[in-house]
């Protein structure tokens, strides 16, 4: 590879870092061109942009971050890097998924907010974060109880007296 092609590329990862909200690490070392595929399909499908990159090139392209020095012991390997641009969690979800049927996929390590997280936390944490479309219908559902509990104590002093009527009735009925 030409020097002028290796900084092209290294320019094309470092965009990638300084546009993304998260990145995951992967090794994927045992996979079949079927699965790599279908993984491929599935971070498409939400939004993560994966790539099988060079440690060397990724290390030139991170070497300006404060966090950089921290993912040395994990760009060791192969190494794929999935950049999540508009969730967080998106591509944790998918790998998390993904490796429940193919134990050949392990995650190395993430970047999130300018931190390295471990394999655990992001397995653990940060798949299981909620999504964007979840947290909307958590705050509709908190803008909404107020107006539904002002509705319900509204209703309830005509519908309390409708009760009262009724008792009324049955007693009169009764005698």
């Amino acid at each position: 590879m030409l020097r002028a092609e290796k900084q092209a590329r290294v320019d094309l990862i470092k965009d990638r870092f300084t546009r993304m909200i998260s990145a995951v690490f992967v090794d994927f070392k045992g996979l079949d061109v079927e699965s790599v595929t279908a993984l491929r399909d599935q971070l498409r499908d939400v939004g993560v942009e994966y790539r099988v990159v060079k440690n060397t090139l990724t290390k030139l392209a991170i070497k300006d971050n404060d966090w950089a020095s921290d993912l040395d012991s994990s760009l060791i390997g192969m190494t794929a890097i999935a950049w999540s641009y508009e969730e967080p969690g998106a591509a944790a979800k998918v790998f998390k998924a993904f490796s429940v049927k193919n134990k050949h996929l392990r995650v190395k390590a993430g970047v999130i907010d300018g931190k390295v997280i471990d394999a655990e936390t992001v397995v653990n944490q940060l798949a299981t974060m909620p999504g964007r479309d979840e947290l909307r219908a958590k705050l509709l559902a908190t803008f909404q109880a107020p107006a539904q509990q002002f509705v319900r104590q509204l209703s309830a002093a005509p519908q309390n007296f409708l009760y009262l009527l009724k008792a009324k009735q049955d007693e009169g009925d009764a005698a």
